[in-house]
């Protein structure tokens, strides 16, 4: 392990965070506000911090980064920048240092699962950080760096296929800057067309950002208790809704469909996959509603629409009390939750290119059994998978099963309930934000012990960075001296 390239790129990405946190503080000058000098500690902090491990890893700065090396960088700059990142919850007197760090690590990790009681009470400049980290992690912290330093782009290759998420290789450009540029304009040209959108639509220039920001990164934090329902708007609601489904399709595609056209979408299989399940799940919980409910047939769509637009996206946001819908609504919002979006795109879950290769490798399985001798492949964009690719999925859905019950179990040691241990761990290692129960949309995390907090950090971590990230730092060889990485 090259110790000293790893801490010098820790160290840039510490600074650019102080960069970051900038527009924050400038904003508290702005509205008056008395919590700058959080900020400006915040800032302080990052800058000694990345100088130190600066200084310390600037003799091998040039040295070729390995996949061990990548592999740190990433796992290392979550850790650390998601705690620098919620110094100013802290500093300001928002939150405690356990809530601060899980606060940060929701908004980076796009989940937006929050920990204080009333967002009324909270300073514009904090409420716009929250949403800000939001927009930094929704396409990734270490893509940002790539882009705003060039010069490391070269090194960095396996930090960025650490942090970016698909169960392929979905690059569609020979160069990683090239192709992390490409995806940036993507990414700030949705931000800039929802804002307006919003604007258009009754929202003030404040509210339209911070709720892009949330919304592109598909990570819902709001800066109302009461989440969307707030503004009573049906085209706000579909304004969101329309960038929810956007934000958790695969990115890459998008740059795809610019430069080809949009017959790219029809032949992706993962993209057209994840339309219907849209389809089904909202039609079947608008019925579900309309019957068992007291609500119009346009409220139960309404309400449906935005609400799985919003689960599937792992974005988070609440036009309803979905904690209060029929059982079976909830059960299909349960498992919209473990599957996620597309590949590629800022959003959590198991994802549904991984569903796609799971259901027809079972298909494949079926068949072989009844007809031992017919060779039934795996498909998909009509090409047949490597077995090696189908391999790494059962193995990566296995982890993910397994590690999702270790976690229930250490969260129910702290007093909870099965179902709100299962809601928790469901909400966070999905990184889509709200529960049921006790932390159910119109409810906080607040409440819980710190020690459920931890492990709800370490849950919201490993669903971000897909499991393997983490889990291969475990193993006392990843730290071994050899080279062979």
């Amino acid at each position: 392990m090259n110790y000293k390239l790893v801490a010098f790129l820790l160290g840039k990405l510490c600074m650019t965070l102080a960069g970051a946190l900038c527009i924050p503080l400038l904003l508290s000058f702005a509205y008056g506000e008395s919590c700058w000098w959080a900020f400006v500690l915040s800032i302080v902090l990052s800058l000694v911090i990345g100088k130190g491990l600066d200084i310390y890893g600037e003799a091998d700065a040039k040295d070729t980064m390995t996949f061990r090396e990548g592999v740190a960088v990433t796992a290392g700059t979550w850790v650390l920048l998601t705690w620098l990142g919620g110094q100013p919850f802290y500093f300001a007197g928002v939150l405690d240092q356990v809530s601060s760090f899980f606060e940060s690590i929701s908004g980076f990790t796009t989940t937006g699962s929050t920990t204080i009681a009333s967002l009324a009470s909270c300073p514009k400049s904090i409420l716009f950080w929250r949403a800000f980290t939001h927009w930094m992690g929704g396409i990734g912290i270490v893509v940002w760096f790539i882009a705003l330093l060039p010069n490391l782009s070269g090194s960095i290759v396996h930090a960025y296929n650490a942090e970016v998420t698909g169960a392929v290789d979905d690059r569609v450009l020979p160069r990683i800057r090239e192709t992390t540029i490409a995806l940036v304009r993507i990414y700030i040209v949705f931000t800039v067309v929802e804002t307006a959108l919003l604007m258009f639509a009754g929202m003030n220039l404040f509210d339209a950002s911070t709720h892009s920001f949330s919304t592109i990164g598909t990570g819902g934090f709001s800066n109302y208790d009461d989440s969307v329902v707030h503004f009573h708007s049906v085209p706000i609601e579909g304004i969101i809704t329309l960038f929810m489904l956007i934000s958790g399709g695969n990115f890459a595609l998008y740059y795809a469909v610019w430069r080809k056209g949009l017959g790219e979408l029809w032949k992706d299989t993962e993209f057209k996959t994840f339309w219907a399940i849209v389809a089904v799940t909202t039609a079947l919980i608008t019925l579900n509603l309309f019957f068992k409910s007291d609500i119009s047939m346009w409220e139960s769509f309404r309400y449906s629409m935005f609400t799985v637009a919003s689960i599937i996206s792992t974005t988070g946001f609440a036009n309803s009390d979905f904690d209060l819908w029929p059982t079976f609504s909830k059960l299909i919002l349960i498992m919209l939750m473990f599957v996620g979006s597309c590949a590629g795109s800022t959003a959590g879950g198991i994802k549904v290119s991984r569903i796609c290769v799971l259901w027809r490798t079972s298909v494949a399985e079926i068949k072989h059994v009844l007809h031992p001798n017919v060779v039934a492949n795996v498909n998909i964009n009509g090409e047949p998978l490597p077995d090696g690719i189908v391999t790494a999925i059962l193995r990566f859905f296995f982890l993910f099963m397994a590690l999702f019950a270790l976690l229930v179990l250490l969260v129910a040691m702290t007093g909870l309930t099965a179902t709100d241990a299962i809601s928790a761990v469901a909400c966070t290692i999905g990184n889509v934000g709200p529960g049921f129960g006790v932390i159910g949309p119109t409810q906080t995390f607040a409440p819980l012990h710190p020690f459920a907090k931890l492990v709800l950090c370490v849950s919201m971590l490993l669903g971000r960075l897909e499991l393997f990230t983490l889990m291969i730092m475990l193993r006392p060889e990843f730290w071994r001296g050899t080279r062979k990485w």
